[in-house]
């Protein structure tokens, strides 16, 4: 049987989506939300990190996400 990709995969996706200021940035320095603005602060990582761990939680773990590429 192949391995399983997704953790890297969702990894990967999610931590490109939820980089503080390259698409979207929560708890910004001059707004609650503020899109593409290339700057962050603590407060910032920390909220992504909060929901970067609770995303993946969530697919891998709750829901059970597989994605197995090739097999033996």
């Amino acid at each position: 049987m192949g391995r399983d990709w997704a953790p890297e995969i969702v990894g990967t996706i999610l931590f490109v989506v939820l980089s503080p200021g390259l698409l979207f940035q929560l708890a910004a320095k001059g707004r609650f939300i503020e899109f593409g603005n290339f700057q962050t602060s603590g407060l910032s990582i920390f909220i992504h990190t909060i929901i970067f761990f609770a995303l993946i939680t969530i697919i891998l773990i709750a829901i059970g996400l597989y994605i197995v590429i090739g097999s033996a």
